[in-house]
């Protein structure tokens, strides 16, 4: 999982941010980006991919990163960007803001599967949050932050379960779109959401 970051460090390239992504199929909310640099002696083996892991674990190795991070960055952008601008370049301007929002700058980036407008030079790694210890971080951190955010927009709209969901289309949930309708947080373009609001 160091193997991407190990080739940089012996460049001499000190500070790597891995950046990765959570919410791009969802139907509801943000799509969330993280932006984590990770001190070179730093190695925790449990951290991997955020899906590959239960909630219980992405919360504690959240704690974790949080704690030895030399610098974490989150961007967002919310369902009225992603209507927008589309999902990919919505998922890219999180991206960059993510990166705008770490405290150190980074030397290069690690990017899971996306080649970001930038200036810092990049590899953009297919399934990267299998392959680098920092995209796998970015992943977690990016899963958790987006996933409160749907617990605490659960309480207010129970009716749609995103406290299980976590917006994605699930039964529940779309039978819930089609006795409520759509929320102001819920993405226009995407389907069935369209086609419920035009009837």
């Amino acid at each position: 999982m160091k193997e991407y970051e190990n080739e940089l460090y012996n460049k001499g390239i000190k500070y790597i941010a891995g950046i990765d992504e959570v919410g791009r199929g969802p139907l509801v909310g943000p799509v969330v980006t993280a932006a984590v640099i990770l001190p070179r002696d730093f190695y925790d083996e449990r951290i991997n991919d955020s899906k590959k892991l239960t909630e219980k674990k992405r919360e504690l190795l959240y704690d974790v990163i949080m704690e030895n991070a030399l610098s974490v960055g989150i961007g967002m952008s919310n369902e009225d960007v992603i209507d927008e601008i589309n999902i990919l370049e919505a998922t890219k301007k999180a991206m960059l803001e993510a990166i705008d929002n770490l405290s150190i700058k980074p030397e290069h980036l690690l990017i899971d599967a996306v080649k970001l407008n930038t200036d810092i030079p990049q590899t953009a790694i297919i399934k990267g949050d299998q392959k680098s210890e920092s995209i796998a971080a970015a992943s977690i951190i990016a899963k958790v932050t987006r996933d409160r955010m749907m617990i605490e927009l659960d309480k207010l709209h129970p009716e749609y379960d995103f406290k299980h969901n976590k917006g994605y289309g699930t039964k529940k949930h779309i039978e819930a779109l089609y006795k409520y309708g759509a929320l102001k947080e819920h993405r226009k373009t995407f389907e069935p959401v369209s086609s419920i609001i035009k009837k």
